[in-house]
Formats: structure tokens, C-alpha cells, sequence
């Protein structure tokens, strides 16, 4: 009896919006502004190039039958938001005469937290973009004085909105690591990233936001990317989910200081309501309870848009390039492209995310 109803109670846990108490609805958002990277784009890096992958199919198949910019087959967390909250799903600020009614998402895919002068002076490129959080910051400041008389009509117009404040930073560690950083030089980066994602929070607040999610950073030492290029027949630098430990180290490493610097941020703004979100545990969750939750545990680690190797990944082969292979099903997969994780995955993380934070908003029912 207590086997059969473990699968329905993860259900009611994942899914939990037939009840409006675990939804964003009573919280009256009218607008969403989304800051980040890939996690987050809905369409700006494919209007700065049109030549990257994510401007076509596969990209976008199971969702949109077509490709919008977003780096899944689906929908990200932030449309789950959206939906949650009885809102239209956010457009990309790049694109052209699009409603930005209830609110803008500047993320672009590939983007930094530090800024590419700063990343430059460490010996460590920016290949995807030029645009870091600086730049998708001014781009808030040029929306707001289009649609602002004063400072005044700024705070009431975004007295009701949610702002996220990324994912970003992981880029940051990425490119260090993958450009021959060792993980405890980029360790030492840690600190001033977390301290720009703390100033770009500080610049929303000061222009009128009150509501504000910061999220961390995923368990990376789980995605293929890392698991083909730092593969090892070590076994002990394994979890118990096959996961990379140094590398999930260092992203815990980075959440604790960030958990800290929100814990400081929050004293000094008593009026404004910041939270943490924690992708890195909601991520853990879904390995963790993956047969549950219908994904097969023989693919865990494997992309479903890709080829080569144990899992399924080549940097010199990915998703979106000719005749890279996509799998049947994405739903029994965590990963969609060796990078970025599935419409599936997304939608439960965001639905576990949206279930932890909606109290801490204090939003009516």
C-alpha cells in the first residue's frame, strides 16, 4: 500500500496547482522581468546571431513546434512561472514589436555575471555572447524610460512584479573551467561574482522592485558536458548519482556565499520581499526520485539531442548540428542537449520551486 501511493504523493508534489494556495496566482504578479542565461533565454541570443543552434529545430519540437530561442524542446522554468501566475509567457527584449505589457526577459543565452573586460584580465573568453549582466541591466534601464514618467510612476509599475535575478554566474565557470581553470581557481572567482549578482539585485530594487528571486546554481557535475570532459575511471570523484563531486562542490560552494549575501541583502531592504531559489536541490530531487517520476534510469546522463561517447555528448557534434540525432521520447530524459535539461524536467523543477517559494511571498489564496 505504501509503494503504490509514494507515486501518486510525488505527483500531488510536482504537479500541485489544482490547489491555487501552491500556485502564484494569489501573489497578483502583473509582470515578470527575467535576467540570466540559457537557463532563462526565450529568444535574444537567436536575434544577436541567428547563426547559433537554438534558432532552429530541434530546439522548441515538443512545445512550439518550432524554434523560439529557448534552449529545450520546451518551455523553461520561468514560462512556468508565468503560467503559475496567470500570466502570458515573457518575451525576449530583442524581440521586434513584441507586448512587453507584463514585463520583459533580458536573458541571453551564454551570458556572464562579470562583465567580459573582467573575465578577460583572468585569461577567460566569452564565445556565445558579448552581452553580460551589465548590458541586460542597461537594457532594463532603457525599457523603464520608455514606459516611466519619473521615479515615482516607475515604483508603482513594478510595485506588483516578480523580478529573477538569473541563474547567472555559471557561465562564468564554464568558460574558467573549460579553458583549463582548475576548480579551485575558479573558487576564487566566487566572491565577486556573487558580489555583481548582489549589485544588479541592489539596481532593481532601486528602481522600484519588491519582490525578487535570486536563484543558485544546478548540480553541474551531473550534466553530460562535464561528465564526457572530465570523464575518469576513478570512481571515487563519483556521487551516488554518477555525478562529478568537485565540480557539484564548487556550485555548492558558490550557492552558501550567495545564501549569505541574500541573508545581508534582506537586512538592509526590510521592504522588499528577496528569496533564494534553489535549483540546485530541486534538480538533485528529480535524479533522486527519476523512476518515480517517469524518466529511465538507464539515460539519466545521457543527452537526448546528441551522439557520441557514454553520454550521448560531443562538443564537436551537439544538438541543432547536422545529422545529430534526437531521441524518441525526451520525457525519459533529464538532459535535453548534454547542456540544458529537458521541457519535463523544467516543469517539475519549476513546480517544486514555485511550491517552496509562493509562502515566503505571502500571497493570498
Amino acid at each position: 500500500m505504501a509503494a503504490s501511493f509514494l507515486p501518486l504523493l510525488l505527483l500531488l508534489l510536482v504537479f500541485p496547482f489544482g490547489s491555487d494556495c501552491f500556485g502564484l496566482k494569489g501573489c497578483k504578479f502583473d509582470a515578470i522581468f527575467q535576467f540570466g542565461d540559457s537557463l532563462a533565454d526565450t529568444g535574444n541570443l537567436i536575434r544577436e546571431n541567428p547563426a547559433t543552434p537554438f534558432s532552429h529545430l530541434p530546439y522548441g519540437k515538443t512545445f512550439f513546434k518550432k524554434a523560439t530561442g529557448r534552449c529545450s524542446n520546451g518551455l523553461l522554468m520561468v514560462d512556468y512561472f508565468a503560467l503559475s501566475a496567470g500570466l502570458p509567457l515573457v518575451n525576449p527584449y530583442l524581440k521586434k514589436k513584441a507586448s512587453f505589457i507584463h514585463g520583459v526577459n533580458f536573458a541571453v543565452a551564454g551570458s556572464t555575471a562579470l562583465p567580459l573586460n573582467v573575465l578577460a584580465q583572468n585569461n577567460i573568453s566569452s564565445p556565445v555572447t558579448n552581452t553580460s549582466l551589465s548590458k541586460q541591466l542597461d537594457w532594463m534601464r532603457s525599457h523603464l524610460n520608455t514606459i516611466c514618467s519619473n521615479k515615482t510612476d516607475c515604483t508603482k509599475k513594478l510595485k506588483h512584479a516578480l523580478f529573477f535575478m538569473g541563474e547567472i554566474g555559471g557561465n562564468d565557470y564554464n568558460y574558467a573551467l573549460f579553458e583549463g581553470k582548475t576548480v579551485t581557481q575558479v573558487k576564487d572567482m566566487v566572491p565577486r561574482v556573487v558580489q555583481t549578482i548582489m549589485d544588479a539585485t541592489k539596481r532593481v530594487i532601486s528602481y522600484g522592485a519588491t519582490r525578487v528571486i535570486i536563484p543558485g546554481h544546478f548540480s553541474m557535475g551531473c550534466l553530460p558536458i562535464y561528465l564526457t570532459g572530465f570523464q575518469t575511471n576513478d570512481s571515487t570523484v563519483y556521487d551516488e548519482f554518477h555525478c562529478l563531486k568537485d565540480f557539484n562542490d564548487l556550485a555548492s560552494y558558490h550557492n552558501s556565499k550567495l545564501k549569505q549575501a541574500i541573508k545581508l541583502l534582506k537586512k538592509e531592504n526590510r521592504n522588499v520581499i528577496i528569496t533564494y531559489g534553489d535549483y540546485y536541490n530541486a534538480l538533485f530531487w528529480v535524479f533522486r526520485h527519476a523512476s518515480l517520476l517517469g524518466f529511465d534510469r538507464t539515460l539519466l546522463h545521457k543527452s537526448c539531442c546528441g551522439m557520441g561517447g557514454d553520454y550521448s555528448f560531443n562538443v564537436m557534434q551537439i544538438c541543432g548540428f547536422p545529422r545529430v540525432p534526437v531521441c524518441s521520447d525526451p520525457d525519459k530524459h533529464i538532459s535535453w542537449d548534454g547542456i540544458h535539461l529537458t521541457q519535463k524536467t523544467y516543469q517539475i523543477m519549476a513546480h517544486r520551486l514555485i511550491h517552496d517559494i509562493a509562502p515566503e511571498f505571502h500571497c493570498g489564496n
